[in-house]
């Protein structure tokens, strides 16, 4: 090496002769930890505990990504797919089970899956939320987060977003419920 050229001055040429392959092939820096770089026992102590976890948040992902998907799909009344239309808990029943989620098939039957959000400042994405009247559970929505819901409203009206936190959908709403989604 010349006496005359640091390292300092050689790094950047270095830096720009590396390929993706020989950069792939290079120790990553001791200061950086990740998960790759962990000692083997941590990362199969990682690896445990995500397949022992009941769900994943990509699931609650999944669940709002099938539930938008079906925007606009037409309500019909005791209809579960998307070929006939949906009534609110065809629509919910059918989300979930496109994640593995059996659900019962009548909104009142949901209202007593997962455990009980404690109020609607605890809702978090994927929740189930109820409405009905002097405490009779008679509807089912998604909840998607900002207040809003995704359901099949009734007749006439196509899957939609609604608001919970003002208007009909926030004077009729009971309870939420959480299921088994990483939520």
């Amino acid at each position: 090496m010349n006496p005359a050229i640091s390292k300092a001055d050689t790094a950047p040429q270095a830096a720009a002769a590396l390929t993706p392959a020989t950069a792939l092939a290079l120790p990553a820096p001791a200061a950086i930890a990740t998960p790759d770089t962990a000692p083997l026992a941590t990362q199969l102590a990682i690896l445990q505990k995500a397949k022992d976890a009941p769900t994943s948040p990509s699931l609650v992902k999944t669940v709002l990504q099938r539930a938008f998907s079906l925007l606009g799909t037409p309500y019909r009344w005791g209809g579960s797919s998307p070929e006939s239309g949906f009534d609110c808990s065809g629509l919910v029943g059918y989300v979930f089970r496109t994640i593995g989620i059996d659900l019962p098939r009548v909104s009142r039957a949901m209202a007593d899956e997962g455990t009980k959000v404690a109020s609607r400042d605890a809702l978090a994405e994927g929740d189930l939320v109820f409405f009905g009247k002097r405490g009779h559970i008679d509807h089912v929505g998604i909840y998607v987060g900002e207040g809003k819901f995704v359901h099949a409203p009734r007749t006439g009206r196509d899957v939609t977003v609604s608001s919970l936190t003002n208007g009909y959908w926030a004077q009729k709403y009971l309870e939420a419920r959480r299921l088994a989604t990483g939520s």
